[in-house]
């Protein structure tokens, strides 16, 4: 199942440097497997801000929540779903 997954992070001013970045390199770690392994197959960064686009390639939406609930910025991050579907008119 293919969904469009759209992640805001918000790191609080508050958590220190160090963390943050601890952070950040495991999240970076983490996205990278899950691109190895089919499950992430598109990223985007959204233009000035600290958001992206993601499509998700899982089985079921548990397998979904599974897979973002694991990344180690969820804490941080406002996340909406979209489920995909193919549209009739398309050639791929």
């Amino acid at each position: 199942m293919l969904y469009l997954v759209h992640m805001i992070v918000d790191i609080p001013s508050t958590l220190p440097a160090e963390e943050a970045a601890r952070i950040k390199a495991e999240e970076k770690a983490y996205s990278q497997e899950l691109q190895r392994s089919g499950k992430w197959p598109h990223l985007w960064r959204v233009v000035g801000e600290y958001a992206n686009y993601s499509v998700f390639d899982v089985e079921s939406n548990d397998e979904l929540h599974d897979t973002l609930s694991k990344l180690p910025l969820f804490p941080f991050m406002r996340i909406s779903v979209t489920p995909l579907a193919k549209h009739p008119s398309s050639i791929k």
